[in-house]
């Protein structure tokens, strides 16, 4: 048995005591929260915000409760994708409310809590892991049937601690067709295996743009290579999101594309993915 003595005892036994509250309040957020998605990518650039974002909303047309985590803390786009802006309150509680993008659709990003919202981040290891178990712990989600959670790219501290501390999160990791993106895929799949996270499959954005003057497609970066990649690793191929300048527009703006544009194809590739994301809850 250990002895705790004065001065740094002391000390050590406060902060194990805040430990474990933390870790029960985690755990009772979690318990409250269906299906958990990490959204990840191997490299930046591939679009794995805006496909985030695009199918939390999708989910959330169909009805479902969803909340929106934002744990890329050194490039938090969520909140300006979303048009959201303003700062996290305190709830009744004394927990963080979300925001609020829409009845089914709650949000919480770093970006929420600073007021200088170009203001950087330079946190190492051991704050980030405070933090993200933060936004799980101390925010009031609520019941959710879907937690979609946007990582930063890359196998680093951020998409580790998601593994570590939601044991049944399930990985969408979204590519490119180009090799450059696929060799970087390849690793993100090797991270899940190797932190015994479950792949629900593979997204390949950006596989075509159909030309406005001929209505050929033209494959910008390549044709293919996520379904290969998918099915040589064994896992699901979700789906390929076509080019779509819109994409870019509605994001800059903070506007929904799944919304103005839903005709297109680029919302009904959103839909049709959310769809097999969907049936996880019987829906």
């Amino acid at each position: 048995m250990e002895i705790l003595h004065s001065g740094g005892g002391c000390d050590a036994a406060k902060q194990k005591m805040k430990k474990d509250a933390q870790d029960l309040s985690v755990e009772n957020s979690l318990n409250k929260i269906k299906y958990k998605f990490i959204i990840m990518s191997g490299k930046g650039g591939v679009g794995k915000t805006s496909t985030s974002v695009n199918l939390a909303i999708a989910l959330s047309n169909k009805g479902f409760k969803v909340g929106l985590m934002d744990v890329d803390l050194h490039g938090p786009d969520v909140p300006r994708m979303l048009g959201l802006k303003g700062m996290l309150d305190i709830g009744k509680n004394n927990k963080l409310a979300p925001m609020k993008y829409s009845e089914k659709l709650s949000v919480v990003s770093i970006e929420a809590l600073f007021e200088n919202k170009d203001e950087a981040i330079i946190w190492r290891g051991p704050i980030k892991y405070t933090a993200i178990k933060q936004f799980i712990g101390d925010v009031d989600w609520g019941d959710l049937d879907f937690l979609i959670i946007d990582s930063p790219p890359g196998t680093g501290d951020e998409p580790l601690t998601v593994a570590q501390t939601i044991k049944d999160a399930k990985a969408i990791i979204v590519t490119t067709p180009q090799e450059v993106s696929l060799a970087d895929v390849r690793k993100s799949i090797s991270f899940c295996k190797t932190v015994k996270m479950d792949v629900f499959g593979l997204i390949e954005n950006m596989s075509s743009f159909t030309c406005p003057h001929c209505n050929k497609p033209v494959d910008l970066f390549g044709a293919g290579g996520g379904e290969k990649t998918a099915n040589e690793a064994g896992i699901v191929f979700l789906g390929k999101i076509p080019f779509d300048h819109n994409v870019v527009s509605c994001g800059d703006l903070g506007e929904s594309l799944i919304n103005n544009y839903s005709d297109s194809p680029v919302a009904k590739a959103f839909d049709a993915i959310a769809d097999k994301m969907a049936k996880l809850a019987g829906s």
